[in-house]
């Protein structure tokens, strides 16, 4: 999970910034990715805001983090892999998850349980026999230094 909120801080969008880890059946990483536009699209050359008529938002936009970690995965098949994912996943990404036949989503928020998008994910998840849970973990924070002097 750590991994994938580091790889968050990459997205350039201002309100939202959600990051996504794959790991195999041996916890190695073989994806990550973070909300963001596709390569080629220059960030400061589309919309960012939440609302407003659909083309001046940000929604027709953006790959979300899944998505742009399944699409950056080190080339190898993700069958029986895991995601761990800052947000749990809207039912667009729920279908890459799927597809792409990943087993478990872990996710750390569920902030938009009660939308529609979540919840035809989770009917899709259940569906097809992926599994998802909230993280647990200890860690409330950690805080990365990049003074020499903390080495």
């Amino acid at each position: 999970m750590g991994v994938a909120l580091l790889s968050a801080k990459r997205s350039k969008d201002p309100s939202t910034q959600v990051g996504a880890c794959i790991v195999n059946s041996r916890n190695k990483i073989v994806g990550a990715g973070y909300n963001g536009l596709p390569i080629g699209c220059e960030d400061d050359q589309f919309p960012w805001d939440k609302e407003g008529e659909f083309l001046n938002t940000k929604y027709p936009y953006i790959c979300h983090a899944e998505l742009n970690a399944i699409l950056n995965n080190i080339g190898m098949d993700l069958q029986g892999c895991k995601i761990y994912t800052a947000l749990f996943p809207c039912n667009e990404c729920a279908k890459a998850i799927i597809q792409a036949g990943i087993t478990e989503v872990i996710f750390l928020s569920d902030k938009y349980a009660n939308a529609d998008t979540a919840k035809a994910s989770k009917i899709m998840l259940d569906a097809a026999s992926v599994k998802y849970r909230k993280v647990e973990s200890g860690i409330t924070s950690l805080t990365l230094s990049f003074n020499e002097a903390d080495v």
